[in-house]
């Protein structure tokens, strides 16, 4: 089979579409034909040398794939079947012809979406909802600050946190990037370029900040952020765009607020942890895909590349042009 591969880490020139050997269904595990992938931030750091995949997880490239159920392993339970309609978490591998996944780590591709909108769905709306549910706890009423607002994760959260009956605020780096997140259901939006964001939070919020902050930036944002962080806040972090170095009296400045700092990563998971993720996420937020549903879920595809062209798909999100999700079309097998 044909898949995303890089020999060294470097730059994106490093990539190259490569003949691998089809995976094999083990234990519990079913064959999913691959019709689409998505592009992760972890793909890039991965491909740059700086995020090795999880103990026995595929060194493929791949964190969410949607396709078609080709076969089963031993001891599957019964609740898929050859042809299936299916989208994927993954610990790796989904850039590529063929994947091998745990049964309880699929979810049912959402009947009336094409298989590349699919595609979108499991790593970024997965990982918002664990961020909110999960990790913060989010309540009805709350305030929820999103950075990267227009990012997959970002995109996904707005919605999510809007099917909570909480308000989403966002920060992005362009005035389109902020229309499409308000599109999206975001209740304000700040350029983080152009404006202190912790300002517009706290006028916004009429003085009292935010409940829970989803934080992918890290170090140079850590003022900000307390600054617009309520009493008793959330402030989860799970990417470190700017680095980890903080240069300041955050602990004290924390204590202050008796906030709390959360930390979370979902690729290194178990895969008990991950079904049980799908799981919650299948029976709660799944159904709103469907058309018709009231809110209607929504992913948003930035734009669509074929394998071979992986290369500048990674360049595209190396230099943020994208509004939502990079999706990857594996190619057509005759």
């Amino acid at each position: 089979m044909l898949a995303a591969y890089f020999d060294c880490p470097g730059g994106p020139e490093n990539l190259y579409v490569k003949e691998v050997m089809k995976p094999h269904p083990g234990e519990g595990e079913v064959l999913v034909k691959v019709s689409a992938s998505a592009l992760n931030r972890a793909d890039l750091l991965q491909r740059r040398g700086k995020y090795p995949p999880p103990k026995g997880a595929s060194d493929i490239l791949g964190l969410e794939a949607a396709g078609s159920v080709a076969g089963l392993g031993p001891g599957c339970k019964g609740q898929w079947k050859i042809g299936d309609a299916v989208m994927a978490l993954l610990s790796g591998g989904g850039q590529a012809e063929y994947v091998t996944v745990p049964e309880g780590c699929l979810m049912p591709a959402p009947n009336d979406m094409t298989l590349i909108q699919a595609a979108a769905i499991p790593e970024a709306w997965l990982t918002a909802f664990q961020l909110l549910h999960f990790v913060g706890k989010i309540q009805k009423g709350e305030r929820v600050l999103i950075h990267a607002g227009a990012s997959g994760v970002g995109m996904a959260a707005i919605q999510l946190v809007k099917l909570a009956n909480a308000i989403p605020i966002v920060t992005a780096g362009t005035q389109e990037k902020l229309k499409a997140t308000a599109n999206a259901g975001a209740a304000a939006g700040f350029d983080y370029k152009n404006e202190d964001f912790s300002e517009k939070v706290l006028a916004f919020t009429q003085g009292s900040g935010v409940d829970i902050i989803l934080d992918c930036v890290g170090g140079s944002y850590w003022e900000k952020n307390l600054n617009c962080l309520s009493t008793d806040g959330r402030w989860i972090i799970y990417g470190l765009l700017s680095g980890g170095y903080v240069n300041g009296d955050l602990l004290a400045r924390l204590l202050s607020k008796r906030g709390t700092i959360h930390t979370s990563l979902l690729r290194s998971r178990d895969k008990e942890y991950k079904e049980k993720l799908v799981k919650a996420f299948t029976e709660n937020v799944l159904p709103y895909f469907a058309r018709g549903a009231s809110p209607r879920l929504q992913p948003f595809v930035d734009s669509v590349y074929p394998l071979h062209e992986i290369a500048e798909a990674h360049r595209a999100m190396e230099e943020n042009r994208n509004i939502g999700k990079i999706v990857i079309e594996m190619p057509v097998s005759t």
